[in-house]
């Protein structure tokens, strides 16, 4: 049996918080958080180079399951990264702050 992943729930989170986003590019598109970078899961073990050295990092995606695997994955590498339980959705959902690049109406996809 694997460990837990550290975890935090987005009412804990610090609003300046750096985090890193893995969903995809269309996801990313429709909305993100504004001090989020992004690397899609998909793209990770190419370019884990590219993940930022925060401590902790605070990994988000749509609902919280892609996210919990890439901390899993970057804890196994020594990053200090933690899971943001919930994801964009409970991001959202508690009224945190969304954005779009291209000044869009963001949405949670």
């Amino acid at each position: 049996m694997s460990e837990p992943v550290p975890t935090v729930s987005v009412s804990d989170l610090p609003p300046d918080a750096p985090m890193l986003d893995v969903r995809e590019l269309d996801e990313w598109t429709a909305g993100h958080a504004p001090s989020a970078r992004h690397l899609p899961m998909s793209e990770l073990a190419g370019r884990v180079s590219e993940v930022p050295g925060d401590d902790p990092l605070y990994v988000v995606c749509r609902s919280g399951g892609r996210s919990a695997r890439v901390v899993a994955y970057l804890n196994q590498q020594g990053f200090p990264a933690v899971n943001v339980a919930g994801g964009m959705q409970d991001w959202a959902a508690v009224g945190r702050d969304v954005i779009t690049d291209d000044g869009s109406a963001p949405r949670i996809a």
